[in-house]
């Protein structure tokens, strides 16, 4: 199957964070929410311990963490929840960008049968928003600002702490998925200022169906956000449902050991990264990164070698990487990533474009000795 290189799309459970949930499973299997027996107890006590590694991987209170299925669903309550809000205060207007994860644009975009304006922005040809463009477009009627810290297509980071310090002066409720920063960017989410943020576990070695939503109290007040699906009080109402203990557990495992660990796996991703572009710079290949990397994720690279298709690449080098380009590729039709497109890249770049991603967990050796095959592949496809 050759190297997984695809961790922007999921990530390997970190064993401890498996052997922590087992454990759970076996010992901790009562309802969370049961009052009555000592069973409920210790779950909701597993519970509570997790939701106090997240605050504090993130630096703040730990009533302002409320456990959800992943950021899909923490984005939609964020964003869908405020709609009563919007209706009531007459604030009606929400900007966001085009390159945000789908669970946010597409959610955005649905507003607009709310009654809802929305304004979209795209990125500079480097894959960054404009902190300028963004704040030009903040009106007395505002309710809501929408913008991911960095872009799971190219690894860019988006200018979130500029941005939140403005909005937070103004009044303006600010958004942040941190889906592919949490637990990595760690500094820089603790000294954001932000109203509501969105993460999953499995993007940082943690299970798959698990994540939080993040909502910041101003004055002891929550954002004025209400629940989007209907049922019990769990969460305080704001996400309904029996809480996964186990799966609950294994974010704040997975929380807990990235509040550890998170600085050496930024130098190590780093180096990993270093040397793959060092392979590609060398290899002859023409060839164009994509993203401003002054501003980029350690542990991912979007690049395009010219003359060499994207979905031949990767079908004719998966014995050898698992990576991802980043497209809408159905059996029957195939659409140029979005946030590339939206970058303005021309035609070549785009069908060309692949996404390398990486772990604290990867291996540097054999990830190069893997890129060298695929380089070599990539030769031999080049027009």
């Amino acid at each position: 199957m050759g190297i997984y290189l695809d961790y922007n799309a999921t990530t390997p459970i970190d064993k401890r964070v498996l052997d922590y949930m087992v454990e759970v499973y076996s010992n901790n299997f009562g309802n969370a929410d049961s009052r009555t027996h000592d069973y409920g107890d210790n779950a909701r006590k597993v519970v509570e311990a997790a939701r106090q590694s997240v605050a504090e991987l993130l630096g703040i209170d730990r009533t302002e963490v409320f456990f959800t299925s992943g950021s899909t669903e923490s984005s939609n309550i964020a964003i869908r929840g405020l709609i009563e809000y919007g209706n009531t205060s007459g604030k009606k207007h929400v900007i966001t960008s085009s390159i945000e994860h789908k669970a946010v644009l597409e959610t955005v975009k649905n507003l607009k049968n709310e009654g809802f304006i929305v304004d979209i922005i795209d990125p500079e040809h480097d894959g960054r928003i404009s902190t300028e463009k963004v704040l030009g477009l903040v009106r007395d009627d505002t309710l809501l600002v929408s913008i991911m810290h960095a872009n799971n297509e190219t690894g860019v980071i988006q200018p979130i702490t500029e941005i939140g310090d403005v909005l937070s002066q103004r009044g303006v409720l600010f958004h942040v998925d941190a889906t592919q920063s949490c637990g990595k960017l760690v500094d820089e989410l603790r000294n954001t200022k932000y109203d509501m943020l969105s993460l999953s576990a499995h993007k940082f070695n943690g299970p798959q169906g698990v994540g939080a939503l993040i909502l910041r109290k101003k004055r002891y007040k929550l954002p004025p956000v209400k629940a989007i699906t209907f049922g019990g009080q769990q969460e305080h109402g704001i996400r309904p449902g029996t809480i996964p203990v186990a799966l609950v557990a294994g974010l704040g495992k997975a929380s807990e050991i990235a509040g550890m660990e998170y600085e050496k796996n930024y130098a190590h991703c780093m180096e990993i990264k270093n040397a793959v572009t060092k392979l590609i710079d060398e290899s002859g290949l023409q060839y164009v990164i994509n993203g401003n990397q002054e501003f980029c994720m350690p542990n991912t690279l979007n690049v395009s070698f010219i003359g060499v298709e994207s979905e031949a690449l990767m079908i004719s080098s998966k014995q050898y990487c698992g990576i991802s380009n980043g497209s809408a590729c159905t059996s029957n039709d195939y659409s140029p990533s979005y946030v590339l497109s939206s970058m303005g890249l021309d035609k070549d770049v785009l069908s060309s474009a692949i996404r390398m991603s990486w772990g604290a967990d990867s291996d540097a050796v054999e990830i190069c000795n893997n890129i060298k095959k695929l380089l070599e592949v990539a030769k031999g496809l080049a027009i």
